[in-house]
């Protein structure tokens, strides 16, 4: 049997976490190769870590599974026509197609969201509504082929998903265990229905920077999109 081709797609100014606890778990999966990639196979500098020996998106022919985790590169991303081709052509593909955190913005500007649901980050879920699509607010959304992650720690609860999806929930449960996840978070505030409101004004008063450009290059790109079909 032919191993399973799961793709996970970098690009600079991912956040790191969004597809390390993702490959952690994946990387477990028997008959399973999980391939890092970027353009050109670039070194990738993730918030003081480089990431480096990687696979060339352009080079590989197909995959199974497609993987975007997300980060503050998110907004250069979706306008990288380079590599923007290549989520096309090996989301078209893929049997699975999967995100992390603003990783499904980059799904939707591909054209695969539209009618669909999605997770999103908390703080960035409403911007998949100009792509057409459904905002999904739990931790982990699927709506057939696409399994979706909320914001960056999520992306473990979706990696225990899809390893499920893929290998059945006995492996999922076996790894989970090995893994030793049995979260217990030291604060109720990772959710802003959870934290006080104080501290969801002073994390959105540091994204306010970003956010300006990204709703932009949202609006600009779903109206691109919706030009092209």
């Amino acid at each position: 049997m032919p191993k399973l081709q799961i793709v996970i797609a970098l690009y600079p100014g991912v956040t790191h976490l969004d597809f390390t606890g993702p490959h952690q778990v994946l990387s477990r999966l028997p008959n399973a190769d999980v391939v890092v990639a970027s353009l050109g196979g670039q070194d990738i500098e993730a918030e003081g870590l480089t990431f480096a020996r990687l696979a060339d998106l352009a080079a590989l022919e197909r995959c199974d599974v497609l993987c975007v985790p997300g980060g503050l590169g998110t907004t250069d991303a979706m306008q990288d026509e380079a590599f923007m081709a290549q989520i096309r052509r090996l989301g078209a593909g893929a049997t699975y197609l999967t995100s992390v955190c603003t990783g499904s913005l980059i799904l939707a500007a591909a054209g695969f969201l539209k009618g669909k649901r999605a997770a999103c980050h908390w703080a960035w879920r409403e911007l998949l509504v100009p792509f057409g699509a459904i905002v999904d607010e739990s931790r982990v959304a699927r709506d057939g082929n696409i399994i979706t992650g909320g914001g960056v720690t999520a992306g473990l609860d979706f990696a225990f998903v899809l390893m499920a999806e893929l290998a059945g929930e006995t492996l999922a449960k076996s790894v989970q265990l090995g893994l030793e996840y049995a979260p217990a978070p030291p604060f109720a505030a990772g959710r802003p229905e959870l934290a006080s409101p104080e501290i969801v004004a002073a994390v959105r008063a540091r994204m306010e920077p970003l956010a300006g450009g990204r709703r932009e290059a949202v609006e600009a790109m779903a109206a691109r999109l919706e030009a092209s079909v």
